[in-house]
């Protein structure tokens, strides 16, 4: 299993190689830019199909005025989020944005919006790439679930082997889809203007009215829809922390970059898309046309396709990218299990990459991979987190009167105001086509993250130690060895002391260390406490602690004479709930499956039962939490 896993993942990293791990903005660009870029391939499609059954030809004299107006907004949100980069470094974007301006349940809702809409994201992403597969070879429309399914394989495997071999995989793809767009942009430019690129003429069924007029509603469902465009620049702002420093200067010019070149390549598709009259055809997508009228059905079009493919593909990868990072910090906060907070042998956040391959995977089975039923899902999440974000940004202002903050006030107020407006359009006229259930699954998310904050908060606050005092008779002599792993000093390690004395005196404290910052505080906590037991601390470079850990017992066990044993003390959280088996125990659960494999050493599982009343959740948690506290 270990060497299977270095196959797939590689060899693992040290924790000082975290640096080296950070994007650069050569490759920061690709890796957070390809949601929005890969907006291109489908934005204008999805607002077409609203717009041309209504209003036939006349579609595309609303086409234009309706992206202008897309563009306007995404300058607003550009603005505003290249301040809140400024204001928070550290990460984080709306959520903490929120957090610290609100108040925690404001942000509560922001983190449920940005949780949802990355992870329709991915599914819309890898339905929309699956699209571009038939619209190039028709005859794999039956296979379309399995070859979404392949991709959103691909694509968490990718992101698992960690950030520098993803961003070289994923960048390349997206530059040669810019370029590639740029491309029939230019050429598409030429030959209108040289009088070679006519409208695309259409038999049959195919035949649209020259047109007619259509109500407010539609055009303002065609608005909500083009939004979608805008999906994705959040995430530069959740994950500041993921660039190489000065990571926020860094950001910021990744930001404007990106802002720029959607704008171009929303422009140009746009001016193309109105200029050749393409319409929305099942099994061929509007820029699958535009490519075929401006290169020919040759070699460049199955290239434009190839990577059309991949843009949709890896526009998924900037959920990949933030969600992890948002997560981590929820985590931090206590509002999702802590294994969120865990990096992976690839210094990657793997429980968060996991998770959303689960999740977006769940999506695409459901929906058939069907972008057009996925579509009313998207974007009403991201829409709620820029309200909230522009909204804490105008109370910042208002509260520090910082340099400039009249100005700064004022745009944060417009844009509040705006992107309020445009996310109740988006879910009013998504609503009956499935938006409606964002109103029961935003709610429950918030719930439930709520109650595992305030679950955490009062296991910490029941997990407390005030004072050392352990039944221990040190000149007593007993022949089992016994070895307690402790990861901090609280009432179940007093518990596993209490329970070591008895049946030995030869004691043995193991703590295996991935922070050294940690150590030395358990060191001193340790003298502070005057434990009188030896403590031992095994620095490791790397996440794992089994390996380091294994190691040592191996040769503790060649040092054993005849008969002897070792007997490790592992801590177990006991609840009747299920719901704290989830959240706890799962690094005790990997330990004693491991441990099993040693022939001299006995595993004792030292049951801590807590109580936990249920009724206590409504009240607020007083307990705060810090990194040590994470297993």
């Amino acid at each position: 299993m270990g060497k299977l896993k270095t196959f797939l993942l590689g060899k693992p990293l040290k924790n000082s190689e975290l640096k080296k791990e950070k994007l650069s903005r050569i490759w920061g660009l690709p890796m957070m830019s390809s949601d929005a870029v890969s907006s291109v391939a489908y934005s204008i499609e999805e607002m077409l199909l609203i717009l041309v059954p209504a209003a036939g030809m006349a579609a595309f004299g609303y086409l234009p005025l309706l992206v202008v107006a897309i563009l306007a907004l995404l300058c607003i949100i550009v603005i505003s989020y290249l301040q809140i980069i400024d204001s928070y470094p550290g990460g984080g974007g709306a959520y903490i944005v929120t957090k610290q301006n609100l108040g925690v349940k404001a942000s509560l809702v922001t983190a449920a919006a940005l949780i949802i809409d990355y992870i329709m994201t991915v599914a819309v992403s890898i339905s929309a790439a699956t699209a571009a597969v038939v619209s190039a070879i028709p005859a794999a429309e039956d296979e379309r679930i399995l070859i979404a399914l392949l991709f959103l394989g691909f694509i968490t495997l990718m992101n698992l082997r960690g950030v520098q071999d993803a961003s070289r995989v994923f960048g390349i793809p997206t530059y040669a889809f810019i370029l590639l767009m740029a491309l029939m942009i230019v050429v598409g430019l030429i030959k209108a203007f040289s009088g070679q690129l006519v409208p695309l003429s259409y038999t049959g069924s195919e035949q649209i009215s020259l047109g007619q007029s259509i109500g407010l509603l539609l055009v303002l469902k065609a608005f909500s829809t083009g939004c979608s465009a805008m999906t994705g620049i959040e995430a530069v702002s959740d994950s500041v922390s993921s660039f190489r420093e000065p990571a926020a200067k860094n950001a910021k010019k990744i930001l404007m970059t990106l802002a720029g070149i959607i704008v171009f390549l929303i422009s140009g598709a746009t001016f193309l898309a109105e200029r050749l009259k393409v319409l929305p055809l099942d099994g061929h997508t509007v820029l699958s046309q535009m490519a075929a009228a401006v290169f020919g059905r040759g070699v460049i079009y199955y290239i434009f396709q190839l990577f059309t493919t991949l843009i949709l593909i890896l526009a998924a990868n900037t959920a990949f990218s933030g969600l992890p990072h948002l997560l981590y910090i929820l985590a931090h906060d206590g509002l999702v299990p802590r294994q969120f907070s865990q990096r992976g042998t690839k210094l990657s956040f793997s429980n968060g990459i996991l998770f959303i391959a689960v999740t977006a995977g769940l999506l695409i089975l459901l929906y058939q991979a069907n972008v057009n039923s996925l579509i009313a899902l998207y974007s009403v999440g991201v829409f709620v987190s820029f309200t909230f974000a522009q909204a804490g940004m105008l109370v910042r202002w208002h509260k520090t009167r910082a340099e400039g903050w009249r100005y700064k006030r004022w745009l944060n107020g417009i844009g509040a105001v705006v992107t309020a407006l445009v996310s109740c359009i988006v879910f009013v006229t998504k609503f009956l086509d499935g938006a409606w259930l964002l109103a029961i699954v935003m709610p429950a998310l918030m719930l439930v993250m709520g109650l595992i904050q305030k679950h955490y908060a009062f296991v910490g606050k029941q997990l407390t130690l005030r004072s050392f005092q352990p039944h221990y008779n040190k000149t007593e002599k007993r022949q089992t060895q016994v070895i307690l792993l402790v990861h901090d000093i609280n009432k179940p390690f007093l518990k596993a002391v209490n329970y070591a004395t008895a049946i030995s005196s030869d004691i043995l404290a193991l703590h295996i260390c991935r922070h050294a910052e940690h150590a030395q505080a358990l060191r001193k906590k340790w003298e502070t406490f005057n434990i009188p037991i030896e403590l031992k601390i095994i620095l490791t470079p790397y996440r794992d602690i089994i390996e380091p850990l294994d190691k040592y017992l191996w040769e503790r066990e060649r040092l054993l004479k005849r008969g002897q044993n070792i007997s490790v003390v592992l801590i177990k959280f006991m609840s009747e709930h299920w719901v704290d088996h989830v959240l706890h125990n799962q690094t005790t659960y990997f330990l004693e499956r491991h441990l099993s494999l040693h022939k001299n050493i006995a595993t004792v599982i030292l049951p801590f039962h807590y109580k936990f009343d249920r009724s206590k959740l409504k009240k607020k948690p007083d307990t705060d939490f810090t990194e040590n506290e994470f297993m």
